[in-house]
């Protein structure tokens, strides 16, 4: 098994759209780990790489960062279940 390298302009274009999308203090849905239900919560930072290899963003009552992946922007007054 090979691991190939991150494309660098990849995750900074993910990281720009999810910017785009979401300012620090925006509210999001955020799919645990291990946990059925989305977690609404807000940001405390922007997107950003991670160690040079993961499209992340931090977020408010949540130990550590998750990938975008798993983070939905809100706009303000819609919930998780609307989407």
């Amino acid at each position: 098994m090979t691991c190939r390298k991150p494309n660098i302009k990849q995750l900074q274009a993910e990281c720009d759209a999810f910017n785009a999308k979401c300012m620090v203090g925006g509210q999001v849905a955020v799919k645990l780990d291990f946990v059925d239900e989305s977690k609404i919560t807000t940001t405390i930072s922007e997107a950003q790489i991670l160690s040079g290899h993961s499209a992340v963003v931090w977020m408010k009552g949540i130990s550590g960062c998750y990938l975008l992946s798993h983070v939905t922007p809100l706009q303000q007054g819609q919930s998780h279940d609307s989407q």
